[in-house]
């Protein structure tokens, strides 16, 4: 299977007693599937991954499962900074049946290459879902090296590399070393920067993972789209259009700005789990002047 287009790293809505809110979980499911995606992912960063519980995690796979019912790619988060977890995570994802499992570095550990490569070895052999990498070394620590990546991608069950890494030569370096083990039409790098998209694109990713898409899912889709087509003038207006919101959705840690947003738009979010905290008054009032620059409110 092949991860592509725009996947939504979807914000996981909170009720105001601090449960999953499952009802509004299944309305941004839908309307993000009527504007275009082309996945959906459960439970990652942006899920709040650092403060939902296991149980709570799993539920969310289980949600998105079902409510998608076939319609797009489910991606299920899937990572830990223990490997012991993640193969449990990696294997719950696999029984609900999701599409893949998203395994981020193992965070704060600060593994040697050789200690990632064991680690994802470890999840290969144990599981069959395909798996997405997932680098993000602003939050993680850890920045995996495209000779690891290569390695890595020499097993089969991998299938991508959320690349989150703000280097854009680090792309054309991962992209050789897939090219060098013969895997560059079965194996995609996927952008993890909203704002960097485009570009990647160009140097030939087939993608993103998106924190935008949870707010603008028609016009962050129609970029990819066009991007991946060569219409790279129409994907050049799109990106120009989002770039504020790229920027502006990064204002204070993700996914705060994203959850004030669809709260502004009327749709599911609810409040963010401490230690992150609500919005500023100040970035709270950058933020409404984007969405209404882009008529989202």
């Amino acid at each position: 299977m092949k991860i592509e287009g725009t996947t939504v790293a979807m914000i996981t809505p909170f009720t105001s007693n601090d449960e999953v809110d499952e009802i509004g979980m299944r309305q941004n499911i839908n309307y993000l599937i009527e504007n275009g995606v082309n996945g959906l992912l459960a439970a990652g960063t942006t899920g709040e991954s650092a403060t939902i519980t296991h149980d709570e995690q799993k539920k969310m796979i289980d949600i998105l499962i079902d409510e998608v019912d076939g319609r797009v790619t489910t991606v299920a988060g899937a990572g830990s900074n223990s490997s012991k977890e993640a193969l449990d995570l990696v294997k719950y994802a696999e029984k609900a049946e999701a599409d893949a499992a998203l395994v981020i570095t193992p965070y704060y550990n600060k593994p040697q290459p050789h200690g990632l490569y064991e680690h994802y070895k470890m999840l290969a052999q144990s599981t069959e879902i395909p798996i997405i990498i997932y680098n993000v070394p602003s939050r993680t620590g850890t920045d995996i090296d495209p000779e690891t990546i290569g390695l890595i991608a020499e097993m089969d069950n991998f299938v991508a590399i959320k690349e989150a890494s703000p280097d854009l030569d680090k792309v054309s370096l991962i992209m050789k070393k897939i090219n060098e083990i013969g895997r560059q039409n079965d194996f995609n790098i996927i952008s993890g920067n909203d704002n960097l998209t485009l570009p990647m694109i160009a140097m030939g990713a087939k993608g993103v993972i998106s924190v935008v898409a949870n707010v603008d899912p028609a016009r962050m889709s129609a970029m990819v789209k066009s991007a991946l087509a060569s219409d790279f003038e129409t994907a050049q207006d799109l990106h120009y259009q989002l770039y504020d919101l790229m920027k502006v959705l990064f204002i204070e840690s993700n996914p705060v700005p994203a959850k004030e947003s669809l709260n502004m738009m009327g749709r599911p979010a609810g409040h963010v789990r401490m230690p992150l905290a609500p919005l500023k008054e100040q970035s709270k009032e950058e933020l409404k002047k984007v969405l209404q620059n882009l008529s989202l409110l």
